[in-house]
């Protein structure tokens, strides 16, 4: 293996960083900012706003991720079919990925109901007041756990690429394709 991926895998890695990054910081730190806003009628408004200004850049994030993640599995595709284990942890991370896409569209569909609650009071960006119309509380409602299932996601992500980066040591690819070679033999 003397071919090198930098470019694809610094688009993979920090793609991912950043749309892990990104989702927690905004759990954390946007969403608890905005619920602290002294207005409760400007609360919905401050994270619809911050939200809007993250999403190009999380959009470019995962861009990034999904570019340099389709050229590392193109430039590993003879590892992921034959080195044990590679091809589990590669099934594992497209389907993960799947899911904090889905939910990242997700999550923006249900803030662009939140933002209509400009003006209106809510408790919070995710916690809808009493009076808070129906179908931006239910947004919100759901929000509560969008927003904590996204850094899960994202950082289960991160954590397979790590180990994809550990299986292609020397020893745990000769590792990998003796074992895969064992099974073909008792076959």
């Amino acid at each position: 293996m003397t071919s090198r991926n930098t470019l694809a895998r610094s688009l993979h890695d920090l793609g991912a960083a950043a749309w892990f990054g990104g989702t927690l910081m905004g759990a954390v730190g946007l969403n608890g900012a905005a619920d602290a806003v002294r207005d409760p009628q400007d609360r919905a408004r401050v994270a619809s706003m911050g939200w809007a200004k993250w999403s190009p850049v999380n959009a470019a994030a995962i861009g990034a991720h999904l570019v340099g993640g389709g050229a590392l599995l193109y430039a590993n595709r003879g590892r992921a079919q034959h080195q044990s284990g590679v091809k589990a942890n590669t099934i594992t991370k497209i389907v993960l990925t799947g899911a904090a896409l889905a939910a990242t569209g997700y999550s923006g569909v249900l803030g662009a109901k939140v933002a209509t609650a400009d003006g209106q009071y809510v408790e919070g960006a995710t916690e809808p007041a009493q009076s808070t119309p129906g179908e931006v509380a239910a947004a919100q409602r759901q929000l509560q756990y969008v927003q904590w299932a996204l850094p899960a996601l994202t950082g289960a992500i991160v954590i397979l690429g790590a180990q994809q980066g550990e299986q292609q040591r020397p020893a745990h690819i000769l590792a990998g394709f003796g074992s895969t070679l064992a099974r073909r033999v008792r076959k």
